[in-house]
């Protein structure tokens, strides 16, 4: 198993690293440090001043320089029998990480940055990676307690593109013993307005869960229960609301639902979900067609 954790050198952003070893660890793989560099552009000072940029631009030496503070960094954080050498790229943060995830099973990356923006207004890398990326990425916040990833959350909504995340999750759980919760959430506005529509709609949902239970996780050796929730709110924030009053070491869920609808217009559940909760998050992509 080969693991990406992307890197701004902050103490925040060092939580992936440490998280990263405890995964490479439990899944006997390797971690490779990553980061992108942004080199200096046309609107930069010195450039826009009339001053030569070249001494800024000698990019051999800045991905020495950054390749060995990588290094460094890292050997600090992961066990050096699972460290593969750092790579350096330069461009887009967001756009350099999904590149080079092709290579790799996972990418482990923290919430937040060197500019200390709080998770509402993280936006940019993370969320372009969630929505890009091919390969799974497990989001981490500095106060999330992987622990050995003992007790995991798996939601659903049935769909084929939701079936994704279900090997992930139990590859983990076959590893860590882990009990495993599968939860899938209705809205009020699916019910009809009969109450006897309200009493069908969860009947027949609850039933779907449990044979998505049987089907899937049935050889694992930790307790394996599923739920239906019916709520009023939006289904991250019902997914919030539950995880709140449950410690849960990880959620496993997919970035596209039953629409099928491109991530950009569904909703941002996942993205959502990740904003507010201190849990982590392996959020996977179900493969998109290349073409």
């Amino acid at each position: 198993m080969k693991i990406l954790v992307p890197t701004d050198f902050s103490e925040l952003s060092e939580k992936a690293l440490e998280v990263a070893d405890k995964f490479a660890n439990l899944m006997d793989g390797t971690v490779t440090p990553f980061h992108s560099h942004i080199p200096i552009s046309e609107m930069d000072e010195p450039y826009a001043l009339g001053m030569s940029s070249q001494m800024y631009q000698d990019f051999d030496k800045i991905e020495e320089a950054l390749s060995d503070r990588l290094s460094q960094l890292a050997e600090e954080k992961v066990d050096k029998r699972r460290l593969e050498k750092p790579i350096v790229m330069m461009g887009n943060p967001a756009q350099s990480i999904v590149d080079a995830s092709e290579e790799y099973d996972y990418i482990v990356m923290s919430t937040h940055g060197r500019t200390g923006f709080s998770r509402f207004l993280l936006g940019s890398v993370v969320e372009k990676v969630l929505r890009l990326a091919h390969t799974p990425v497990l989001i981490v916040e500095d106060e999330s307690d992987v622990d050995d990833f003992k007790k995991i959350l798996v939601t659903t909504d049935f769909s084929d593109n939701a079936a994704s995340a279900y090997p992930y999750a139990k590859a983990i759980a076959e590893k860590t013993g882990a009990d495993l919760d599968l939860i899938h959430i209705i809205s009020f506005d699916q019910f009809d307005e009969e109450e006897e529509g309200s009493i069908s709609i969860t009947s027949i949902r609850e039933k779907r869960i449990k044979l998505l239970e049987k089907e899937y996780f049935h050889s694992l050796k930790g307790d394996v229960n599923s739920m239906v929730i019916v709520s009023q709110d939006s289904p991250h924030e019902a997914i919030f609301n539950h995880v709140k009053d449950n410690d849960y070491n990880l959620i496993v869920m997919a970035t596209v639902g039953r629409t099928g609808i491109n991530y950009l217009m569904m909703g941002s559940t996942t993205a959502n979900l990740v904003r507010h909760v201190n849990t982590a998050v392996l959020s996977v992509n179900p493969k998109r067609d290349k073409q």
